[in-house]
């Protein structure tokens, strides 16, 4: 997931349907230029650790 504020605040509430598995987690970096995101950033963004370790797409893991 990636959010981007552009106003002064913002709620988000997010949904989920299971219990959190951390091992089967997996983070796709968020400034991958393979994917082609534009972010209208004004300085640095606020990162979790898990998102600043995110692997470029080419390097993901994918299941056929």
């Amino acid at each position: 997931h990636g959010f981007l504020v552009t106003s002064d605040s913002a709620d988000f509430v997010y949904k989920t349907t299971d219990y959190y598995a951390p091992a089967h987690e997996r983070s796709l970096l968020w400034n991958d230029p393979a994917v082609g995101v534009e972010w209208p950033l004004e300085g640095e963004p606020l990162l979790s650790a898990k998102d600043v370790a995110g692997k470029p797409l080419a390097e993901c893991e994918t299941f056929n």
